[in-house]
């Protein structure tokens, strides 16, 4: 086996048990044997060399491709053993000079424009909508849940996210709310029957819009809910309540103040924002070059310390920030285990290679949360201090509310803005 390769793993693997066998069929074992055992194997000298040179594009490449196969264990386990070893860190000097390089030019990769941006998008969220429904909720959440008890399914842990922002945003009967990239249109669904507001969602997807009106449609919702094929960008209406989840990733670091400025002047002077996004716990950096290439092109996970001089900047005052720590590898795992449970109907929907990458995709994105200082925040965000009541009393309040409706079918008062 390639001798740096050897090296690198031999300096940082101090626990768990992985043995790796090279192209030459020799096996060479890390670690001090405990926890559960892992087995890979190259299947080219070609593959060795590319991973130890580039690991965070090429492993994922070597595994789809069948250059690089687990024989023992899944490639969650194997992803599993490497970072609890390295938590993400422990690059080569090699590796962090490629980085590095990443990072001076992350700008133009991320140079979203709205043609990029759809672009970008229909990569994605495009695929047939039937590879979805293999692993999310039966409200299709591609978004983080929340977990309020450690024995809480996928199912009630996705409406307890959507209850849990209603909360945040205060509504109040008769509101206009925007969502900044609607999905599938679950959470403006969410709002217009338990909150009696109007929702407008705007997605660049044209799967994603077709089934977000289809669904208002059959719920009789299609005057109290409405889905644009639209940039945010081009919107010129104010709302009352703006909500955004799983979208911000999209939107570039170079253009962070753009969309916090156009929040501004579609939020009413009184109005609210919740903004639920992927942030990560330590400096600002760059987005996996694997992830990038083939998941998310134009992505990126900021730091909360480039979020907020973008939201200072644009004149807007952050009043309540959360951070939800695991709630997304728990929400990873659900989707990982769900779509490997179905991975034959994947299989007829697309070929092997795109099996692995979404595995793949699946169980980097739950290590990446459990072992590399990935996180969800949600920051609400006004314009006017006065907006909100004095104390946080207004979201227990309103997300007990809710939990009575969602529990038992019955509809809260709804008076849940703290108005006195």
């Amino acid at each position: 086996m390639n001798r740096l390769l050897i090296n690198y793993l031999s300096g940082v693997l101090k626990r768990g048990s992985l043995e790796i066998i090279d192209a030459k069929g020799r096996l060479h074992r890390f670690g001090d044997g405990s926890g559960v055992p892992v087995r890979v194997r190259f299947t080219s000298a070609a593959a060795e060399r590319a991973v130890i040179m580039n690991p965070e594009l090429k492993l994922g490449e070597t595994f789809m491709d069948g250059g690089f196969v687990v024989e023992q264990g899944s490639i969650y386990d194997f992803l599993e053993v490497v970072l609890q070893n390295t938590g993400g860190g422990g690059r080569s000097w090699w590796m962090r000079a490629v980085y590095r390089l990443r990072v001076w030019t992350r700008r133009f990769r991320q140079w979203n424009t709205p043609f990029r941006a759809r672009q970008n998008v229909a990569h994605h969220y495009d695929l047939d909508g039937r590879l979805y429904s293999l692993f999310l909720d039966s409200d299709q959440q591609y978004s983080c849940a929340y977990f309020e008890t450690p024995d809480t399914g996928l199912e009630e842990a996705q409406v307890a996210k959507k209850r849990h922002l209603a909360a945040k945003l205060a509504l109040a009967p008769g509101q206009k709310v925007l969502d900044i990239g609607s999905g599938w249109g679950g959470l403006g669904l969410y709002l217009a029957t338990h909150a009696d507001v109007d929702v407008t969602g705007v997605t660049l997807s044209e799967e994603q819009h077709k089934v977000s009106n289809a669904r208002a449609a059959a719920m009789n919702l299609a005057e109290r809910a409405s889905f644009k094929l639209q940039d945010y960008r081009a919107l010129k209406t104010q709302f009352d309540r703006i909500i955004s989840v799983g979208m911000f990733e999209h939107v570039g670091v170079g253009h962070f103040r753009e969309y916090f400025e156009q929040v501004r002047r579609l939020l009413t002077e009184d109005g609210v924002m919740v903004l639920h996004a992927i942030g990560r716990f330590d400096e600002p950096g760059e987005t996996n070059s694997w992830i990038q290439k083939y998941i998310f092109p134009g992505g990126y996970i900021p730091s909360l310390s480039e979020v907020f001089p973008a939201i200072e900047k644009a004149g807007l005052k952050v009043t309540d920030v959360e951070i939800l720590r695991l709630h997304y590898a728990e929400t990873l795992k659900a989707w990982r285990e769900r779509f490997l449970a179905r991975r034959a109907e994947a299989l007829a929907l697309y070929d092997e290679a795109f099996c692995r990458m979404w595995e793949f995709y699946l169980a980097a994105s739950e290590t990446a949360f459990r072992y590399q200082d990935m996180m969800i925040f949600q920051i609400q965000i006004v314009r006017d201090q006065n907006a909100l009541p004095l104390t946080r009393d207004y979201i227990w309040q309103a997300e007990e509310a809710l939990r009575l409706r969602d529990h038992a079918g019955q509809r809260p008062s709804l008076k849940i803005a703290g108005n006195g």
